[in-house]
């Protein structure tokens, strides 16, 4: 027997796991068309313009991204001269990485067109549609921040 909180539960998962290819597809779509950047490397400039300054261990555990990724991904960007390292001068182990000039330039640009392009399509809808998708993703993203905060905290204090 199957109760309601069950069933309830599964249906939310269902459409989290469906939202996500939606959202993805979409803004890489976007993504794809106005850099050759991939969307892990602008999830770290994202990151960083939010936190300044990451280690490579952070910027994993913040990201969910395995440390050799987050290094593929930061090559990269250092390649790009979107970002540099920046050694610790009490521990050379630890590897700091800050975002350049370059990189928030090109970071806001980035954002500017991808939003642009959202913006376009969001722009179609009627009040009430526009309203309820507001009212709705403020609502989801609030209930995630809560759940995901505690997975964060323990994986990355494991670090």
């Amino acid at each position: 027997m199957i109760n309601n909180e069950t069933v309830s539960i599964d249906r939310i998962i269902e459409n989290l796991i469906y939202l996500h290819p939606l959202l993805s597809k979409s803004l890489t779509r976007s993504i794809r068309s106005k850099t050759n950047l991939n969307p892990g490397s602008l999830y770290i400039l994202g990151m960083l313009s939010k936190h300044e300054i990451l280690s490579m261990s952070e910027i994993g555990c913040k990201l969910s991204m395995p440390k050799p990724h987050v290094t593929g991904q930061v090559d990269k960007l250092i390649t790009e001269e979107m970002v540099e390292r920046l050694f610790d001068p009490n521990d050379r182990r630890i590897v700091n990485i800050r975002m350049t000039e370059k990189g928030k330039e090109d970071f806001k640009a980035i954002k500017l067109e991808v939003s642009q392009d959202m913006r376009q399509r969001i722009e179609k809808l009627n009040d009430e549609k526009l309203n309820a998708l507001y009212d709705s993703t403020q609502v989801v993203r609030d209930i995630l921040s809560d759940i995901m905060i505690d997975t964060k905290m323990t994986l990355c204090t494991k670090i």
